[in-house]
């Protein structure tokens, strides 16, 4: 149960925390964004994409319920989209109050395989459901595999290693040397990932000078001036992408969905150049 337990930690897919009071979004309020997700996705049955953003909105209210059922209508209308299979899987999962892995999820994080084998968080929970039956070595050796064609930097690297880490722990198996030789000859950033913007070698360079701390709030400060300046400069693309990866390296998932969110809303013609910036980054 230890894999379980931090399996939305995992790869980039954190569980979300339940929307505080003051941030409640309710159907009867005008621009509730939740409620035209949802208008959106009745009138537009047969787009997945509406589905996914549907489910994801779910998830990040913690409906997993609901997220689940979203994201079995995109992949009812893309069924060969393993990112889809992968999603429903883990609504599945975290909807799931009994069995810490139902069937349905088993079978959907199969169907993301059968599509695209190298789909991270179908191959993740592939391994948990190892760890859950008892094969810690084999669930450990799958996440190392993992680990290995994971590109350095990459959203989930952490979490990944950190799970590796504590279910060795709890089991009693060594992986300080499996760990070192994982990241042995590890692929280069991705094309995708190289193209999202990110800082520039002088702040790289300005930053690489400072002390871990100080690095941690050179990083802050420069993320918080980037949110403001797009409150005004709302049609900056490049510089919505960056805020999400920032987001994401300082490991605040919910303001990397948050700033998806209103880059969205600000942009929707460039609906698909961001959610594929997301989907790179582990958003979506």
């Amino acid at each position: 149960m230890a894999a379980l337990a931090i399996a939305a930690g995992a790869i980039g897919y954190r569980l979300m925390d339940a929307p505080s009071v003051g941030s409640t979004v309710t159907p009867s309020q005008p621009s509730d964004p939740l409620a035209a997700l949802e208008r959106r996705a009745e009138a537009e049955p047969d787009n997945a994409a509406a589905w996914q953003e549907l489910g994801f909105a779910y998830f990040e209210l913690a409906r997993f319920g609901d997220a689940a059922q979203a994201y079995e209508r995109a992949t009812q209308a893309d069924p060969d989209s393993a990112v889809l299979w992968s999603s429903l899987g883990e609504a599945l999962v975290m909807a799931s109050e009994r069995d810490p892995m139902p069937p349905a999820a088993r079978q959907a994080f199969r169907s993301a395989l059968a599509l695209d084998r190298a789909d991270p968080r179908a191959r993740y929970f592939r391994a948990v459901e190892k760890d859950l039956a008892g094969d810690h070595e084999g669930a450990i050796t799958d996440w190392l595999a993992l680990l290995a064609d994971t590109p350095p930097g990459a959203p989930w690297e952490t979490d990944l290693r950190r799970t590796i880490e504590q279910v060795a722990k709890i089991n009693d198996i060594a992986v300080t040397e499996r760990l070192q030789a994982a990241a042995i000859g590890r692929p280069d950033t991705p094309p995708a990932m190289a193209a999202i913007p990110g800082p520039t070698p002088d702040e790289l360079a300005a930053a690489s000078s400072l002390r871990p701390n100080q690095q941690r709030e050179m990083a802050e400060g420069m993320v918080e001036r980037l949110a403001a300046r797009l409150e005004n400069q709302s049609r900056d693309i490049d510089g919505w992408i960056m805020l999400m990866r920032s987001q994401q390296t300082l490991g605040r998932s919910n303001e990397a969905r948050a700033a998806l969110a209103k880059a969205l809303a600000a942009n929707p013609n460039e609906r698909e150049r961001l959610q594929a910036a997301a989907q790179t980054l582990g958003i979506l």
